[in-house]
């Protein structure tokens, strides 16, 4: 699935391609998880201000509302300035005068939803319950320490839920607590302050190197002009059960939670 450095990488790759852009036209494919909220007709005649993203949703900002997408379990964007016809993964296309943006997703678990302004019901419905933005100047570590002390879950399931802090998903939240040296099974409220501070810390470090090596391609991701990411061939714990630890060279040993698999050096990272 991409995660917020995924999506990150995606909007950085087309954001200064598609400002400005005139709306030509768009069409839709087979549906998506959740209709788009208004007729592709309507969209036609506005322009592109900007993309931003909230946690794991891009933000087309329009001169007229904005377009919220998501890119699900395997989706991707690709903008060029001309596409080839649609295929039977192809759900969404947006014809500008800059060039096609169009979102690919086999699995049809992304969406493109079309919001009137940014308090609409269905952007809070959306983005209301998520988490503290990990590279935003507000991911406050007071917040975080609370966060961590007010919950019975495990450190690792309390980042995946993304209610305290969005995007860290399974390989980073593997990475990060690692670097934090804390064991992903450890319940959230045993972290003590220095470990707290330790891990608040990583999550930024490591969310940021992904984006600058342009995320982690597990099978298929690509940024909107077509590049793979190479975070993954960095990683000290994320896919490595066995392999020697690269700090204390014990094997590195993987666990079940819910239905991910973590990743952790039993010496170097104590419960």
């Amino acid at each position: 699935m991409p995660e917020l450095p995924e999506v990150e990488v995606t909007r950085r790759s087309f954001e200064g391609r598609i400002a400005g852009a005139r709306i030509v036209g768009a069409s839709l494919g087979k549906p998506l998880r959740w209709p788009l909220g208004c007729s592709v007709e309507s969209l036609a005649g506005r322009r592109v201000l900007g993309v931003d993203r909230r946690g794991k949703y891009l933000l087309l900002r329009l001169d007229q509302g904005l377009l919220v997408l998501h890119l699900g379990m395997s989706g991707s964007l690709s903008f060029a300035p001309a596409l080839p016809a649609g295929g039977p993964h192809d759900h969404f296309d947006l014809l500008t005068d800059a060039g096609q943006l169009r979102l690919h997703d086999p699995r049809r678990f992304g969406a493109v939803v079309w919001a009137p302004d940014d308090h609409a019901p269905v952007l809070d419905k959306l983005l209301g319950r998520l988490g503290m933005e990990p590279l935003a100047d507000d991911f406050s570590l007071a917040a975080f320490k609370a966060g961590l002390k007010a919950s019975r879950a495990s450190i690792k399931q309390l980042l995946l839920a993304g209610r305290l802090v969005v995007g860290v998903g399974n390989i980073y939240a593997s990475e990060a607590l690692f670097l934090a040296r804390i064991r992903p099974t450890t319940q959230a409220r045993r972290i003590g302050p220095a470990r707290a501070e330790r891990l608040h810390a990583a999550i930024r470090s490591v969310l940021e190197q992904a984006v600058t090596a342009g995320g982690s391609t597990l099978r298929d991701f690509q940024a909107a002009d077509g590049r793979s990411g190479h975070f993954q061939h960095s990683a000290h714990v994320y896919g490595r059960e066995g392999a020697p630890c690269h700090t204390c060279s014990t094997p590195i040993a993987m666990v079940r939670q819910g239905q991910r698999s973590s990743f952790f050096c039993p010496v170097c990272q104590r419960p």
